[in-house]
């Protein structure tokens, strides 16, 4: 786990109804020039925008964001819940399997999906929760935060952190002493009130007393969240897309909620669900449709899954086609097809492991040809056919039984006696598994 330092942000809001918006340098782009090679990174909130008003992931969402990442863009989930609240859609999501990443507590943590590593934490320091307890008693408020799959608490009865609790799949730990019992740092601490004015006035007044020690932010109207100072989703992606060498303008968001807007605003494109109140669609680029109306999936659907399907034969044809052949047999299916780039999955399992458990080369050498034949069919004219005439490859690491590899091929030279294609072979985690170079001949059909 890395500890960084995070930059004091320019905050938006410390009453939830209140929005403020930079201007971005790129507002202004248009459908035409969005293109799913423009962007590597989708950064998702979860409730409002990922899932439905009833909080599940509709069929039609989950397959689209299965294909966007078999297409090579890897996901983020970005939440206020803890990493246990969000396991279960990491896992139908298959994050672990692509690659993917999670921001939890509102940018407190940042976790790698598929090893589940901590990747980097800010925490809130114990000292200061014998002061946030008496405050919230003095405002006869609740008062709670998370540990692994527990939610400590003093008011066990709340509704609201009773639905807290069953949202995250947490057990309800009553400790009426409450700052006494938590011997850890939190991710972060909540105070619970039916009495929003009452939040609201905490709320500013923290904002005057906590500053550069904590940050308060109402993320319901029965909510008010304490971060540790600096911490937001948006700075919390600054650190991932630095660890990523990735840059803002390669990033895709989608949020609903005051909490997202600074992250829509740093993303390349900011999208805005039509469920988010207007001051949050001010701050964005675009508008799709609602959570409940399969928002997130419309927009991908538009703006990336039609550019990747542009080809001569649709994808579905070309895989049904294969499956009687080698390609077939080792289980390669193709995810996105052009005249000069193709890409295409393998998975490494007992069709195309050594003994040992790890990819065979040959296995990858035969990935490589795919999509470089095929990418070659597509460039050749109607009057002449392809033929391979040379692969060779540079194994560099090794990728093991029950991951998948991902090859992209794309076009060096397209003469007209030749193709020659070079084919890099990444595993699920985007780890370089080979280098290869196959070259084409282009003979005239008899």
């Amino acid at each position: 786990m890395q500890n960084y330092d995070i930059p004091p942000t320019k905050h938006l809001l410390f009453q939830k109804e209140d929005v403020t918006c930079a201007l971005k340098s790129n507002i202004g782009h248009s459908e035409a020039n969005i293109t799913s090679m423009d962007y590597k990174l989708l950064i998702l909130d979860v409730d409002g925008t990922l899932l439905t008003s009833d909080h599940q992931l509709s069929p039609r969402t989950r397959q689209t964001l299965i294909k966007v990442q078999q297409a090579g863009i890897r996901l983020v989930l970005s939440s206020g819940r803890p990493p246990h609240g969000l396991q279960d859609i990491v896992n139908q999501l298959e994050l672990p399997t692509y690659g993917g990443y999670v921001i939890a507590y509102n940018g407190s943590q940042i976790l790698d999906a598929r090893s589940g590593e901590v990747m980097f934490e800010r925490r809130v320091n114990p000292e200061v929760l014998p002061y946030l307890e008496k405050k919230a008693r003095k405002n006869n408020f609740g008062i709670f935060t998370y540990d692994g799959d527990h939610l400590i608490t003093d008011r066990p009865d709340d509704p609201h952190i009773q639905a807290e609790a069953e949202l995250n799949g947490l057990h309800i730990v009553h400790e009426p002493e409450f700052s006494i019992a938590i011997d850890f740092q939190p991710g972060k601490v909540v105070l619970v009130s039916d009495d929003e004015p009452a939040l609201i006035e905490l709320t500013n007044l923290w904002k005057r007393r906590l500053n550069g020690t904590l940050e308060a932010h109402r993320s319901e109207d029965y909510f008010l969240e304490i971060l540790p100072y600096g911490v937001d989703k948006s700075a919390a992606l600054s650190v991932l897309l630095d660890h990523l060498k990735i840059e803002a303008s390669h990033v895709a968001a989608f949020g609903d909620g005051v909490r997202d807007v600074g992250v829509l605003q740093m993303a390349g494109i900011g999208v805005a669900m039509g469920n988010a109140r207007d001051s949050v669609k001010a701050c964005a680029d675009r508008v799709t449709a609602s959570c409940d109306e399969d928002g997130v999936a419309l927009f991908i659907e538009k703006a990336f899954i039609e550019q990747m399907q542009q080809t001569a034969a649709p994808i579905e044809d070309l895989n049904r086609q294969s499956q009687s052949t080698l390609m077939g047999n080792l289980g390669i299916s193709y995810t996105y097809v052009s005249p000069e780039r193709v890409e295409a999955t393998m998975p490494v399992d007992h069709r195309t492991r050594q003994p040992f458990g790890i990819l065979h080369g040959g296995a990858t050498l035969a990935l490589a040809e795919t999509v470089a034949g095929l990418g070659s069919m597509m460039l050749a004219k109607p009057d002449e056919t392809i033929v391979g005439m040379q692969v060779s490859g540079n194994h560099i690491s090794s990728a093991h039984e029950g991951d998948s590899v991902r090859a992209v091929a794309t076009v060096v030279h397209a003469g007209r006696s030749s193709h020659v294609w070079n084919v890099d072979v990444f595993t699920s985690t985007g780890k370089l598994v080979s280098s290869i170079r196959v070259v084409n001949s282009v003979m005239k059909k008899r």
